[in-house]
């Protein structure tokens, strides 16, 4: 992989290895503890459908370089979209004039291997005609249309992206690479009924090669079918949904994408940075009982296709897989290299950027809940007045508090163990620990969601993806427009 990658990034711009090493020697030269290059070429396409038009296609590519250099806690960086050997030296002479001199700070040593990769290298760009692509959104529409008379519009954004990356550092023997495609598909849909409207949102991908889209789902449909199917349902149960009650009740979590809601109140908590900074909730918390028993959260870059996974992070350090929360005991946080190095630990293969004009910083890859043995239905069983939230729609976390606001996009009312009837404007409030405290039945289903999540920190948004079994929260207050 790192061949190629170089055929890109180095040879046709005359950079080859020796001259990246001769640049990391000047900048240790200086009283540097620690430099790195990250090269970086990214292709992107975007085809947008708005009812049976095509109005839209991009194609954006984008290419350079970034040269960041450590001294202690002190980080200078600097980066430039035109690679070429001349440029890689000048910014390299700038990060380290701006930084302050200390005595030496001697760094553990790294020497990764990038030899295992999850995902397949092959460019959905290129590959895949742009015809396939356009008749690609025509089908959803027409899917759509014909699911149900009721469906008055349909709109769909088809997504391609391949990105080479090469990285360089001085605490590591040799150059890494990784080439990480990404597909994506997004379907929305708009029913209407007796004057009445709603929407319904689906979708999916991840890193795989276009012919994925086509391939049986479970349903027996394909996936581009049974994503299309889902929005045209998913808009049809809110034309019969009746407003969501308020109080505190049990909620059912189903499976999937409601481990965003792990994603958000519990994994930016543990990311390195704010356990260092002493602004997460979980700082000095390590070892101690932050959830039920039942709750074991992992984050895992290794996962085979999956939009979270990483060969490599955007540090050279292989992907991983790190158990955060085991049987509810704070184990582990998630470290870039400099975060790592300040708290005296090991990295975890998290660091990760948004582009080569963008710091790494600890980022969460596919993180999820692990299943237990109880079943779906015993769950939902177990509840006399409860709600069963299917799906999110969105939210927000407060990582000092750890307090958190989610939307549901489908939930219905369980009573006496049945699921009776849909709601809308199901709003969930809670505290992450405080939730996690609650949780009392974990089931056998773990479901990664389908491949539709976006992560957001300091402006930076990476591709996630989250997941969970179906879990039940004894308490959460459920905000809605009707007094239980």
């Amino acid at each position: 992989m790192l061949k190629l990658v170089s055929n890109i990034l180095l040879y046709p711009n005359n950079i080859y290895e020796k001259d990246i090493v001769i640049t990391l020697d000047k900048i240790l030269s200086k009283k540097i503890d620690f430099g790195d290059i990250y090269f970086q070429l990214k292709k992107s396409e975007s085809w947008i459908l708005e009812n049976k038009i095509i109005k839209k296609g991009t194609l954006c590519i984008d290419e350079g370089f970034g040269i960041r250099t450590i001294n202690h806690s002190s980080t200078a960086f600097s980066y430039s979209n035109c690679i070429n050997l001349n440029n890689i030296q000048k910014v390299s002479n700038i990060v380290c004039d701006m930084l302050p001199i200390f005595p030496k700070t001697v760094l553990k040593k790294a020497y990764f291997s990038d030899n295992i990769s999850y995902y397949s290298s092959v460019d959905p760009i290129e590959k895949v005609s742009i015809d396939k692509k356009i008749n690609l959104l025509h089908m959803i529409d027409n899917i759509a249309r014909k699911q149900d008379p009721r469906v008055v519009n349909v709109n769909a954004v088809l997504n391609c992206e391949h990105e080479n990356i090469l990285v360089a550092s001085t605490d590591c023997s040799h150059l890494s690479a990784d080439i990480r495609p990404l597909i994506y598909i997004s379907i929305s849909v708009v029913v209407e009924s007796n004057g009445q409207r709603e929407k319904g949102y689906s979708g999916g991908g991840g890193r795989f090669e276009f012919s994925y889209f086509f391939e049986k789902h479970f349903s027996g449909d394909l996936r581009i079918e049974y994503w299309t199917k889902e929005a045209v349902r998913i808009a049809l149960v809110a034309l019969f949904s009746k407003p969501a009650p308020a109080g505190l009740f049990s909620v059912v979590l189903g499976s999937g994408w409601p481990g965003v809601l792990f994603h958000e109140a519990v994994g930016h908590g543990l990311e390195g940075d704010f356990i260092r900074k002493k602004t997460s909730l979980f700082t000095k918390k390590k070892g101690q009982k932050v959830a039920s028993e039942l709750c074991t959260i992992v984050d895992n870059g290794t996962l085979k296709n999956l939009r979270g996974s990483i060969n490599i992070d955007d540090e050279g350090v292989p992907s991983q897989k790190n158990i955060l929360i085991e049987n509810g005991i704070l184990k582990s946080f998630l470290q870039d290299k400099i975060n790592a190095n300040l708290m005296n630990t090991r990295y975890t293969g998290n660091g990760r950027r948004q582009s080569y004009a963008h710091l790494p910083m600890p980022r969460m890859t596919n993180t999820y809940l692990m299943p237990r043995k109880m079943k779906h239905e015993d769950i939902i069983e177990s509840v006399n007045n409860g709600i069963y939230a299917v799906n999110f729609s969105g939210g927000q976390v407060d990582i000092t508090s750890g307090n958190f606001v989610f939307s549901a996009a489908e939930a219905y009312i369980i009573q006496n163990g049945k699921i009776k009837y849909p709601i809308k404007g199901v709003t969930l409030i809670g505290s992450g620990i405080k939730t996690m405290n609650l949780i009392s039945m974990v089931g056998n289903n773990l479901k990664m969601d389908d491949g539709i999540g976006f992560c957001g920190k300091e402006g930076q948004n990476i591709p996630v993806c989250v997941g969970q079994p179906t879990v039940k929260v004894d308490s959460l207050t459920v905000g809605g427009t009707v007094t239980s």
